[in-house]
């Protein structure tokens, strides 16, 4: 399994998913451009212990991402209203779960090049979920699913 966030903007979703990340071994992508350095204040504490066990990687493009350690990969967007409910899909160790930006999701050119499409199920009351509570609900789901659950003790 693996993160990939396309064009973060918010630093403390970012350092929460950072430490997500750590706490599952799985490897974070980071398409820029970011909203943010990553030597802000914000995404350090809110996985200051945990950034030397982070796997990440900083990616110019999508396509540079897709080039290396996607290539071949399945590969999942995700967005707050269309897809296929999380539950009812059908994870791959090997997935790689591809988040938007927090304040307007993927662009519709990178839906139109990725396949497989997933969302949480949630009541209209609210626009989305936060990304790095989204990111945690999907991360585990997918673990789960796919039976690698069982590598995390």
């Amino acid at each position: 399994m693996q993160i990939v966030l396309f064009e973060p903007e918010i630093p403390p979703n970012t350092g929460n998913i950072a430490r997500l990340c750590a706490a599952t071994n799985t490897p974070l992508h980071l398409i820029k451009p970011l909203g943010f350095s990553l030597a802000d204040k914000y995404l350090k504490r809110a996985g200051l212990d945990y950034w030397p066990h982070v796997n990440l990687t900083v990616w110019d493009t999508l396509e540079d991402f897709l080039q290396g350690p996607g290539g071949g990969k399945r590969l999942i967007a995700t967005s707050a209203r269309h897809g296929s409910n999380l539950h009812e899909f059908a994870f791959e160790a090997d997935d790689v779960l591809l988040f938007g930006p927090e304040t307007r999701g993927l662009p519709g050119h990178v839906l139109e090049t990725v396949p497989h499409h997933i969302r949480i199920p949630i009541l209209n009351t609210v626009r989305s979920l936060n990304l790095s509570t989204s990111a945690g609900i999907i991360l585990y789901q997918a673990l789960i699913r796919s039976g690698e659950i069982s590598k995390l003790g």
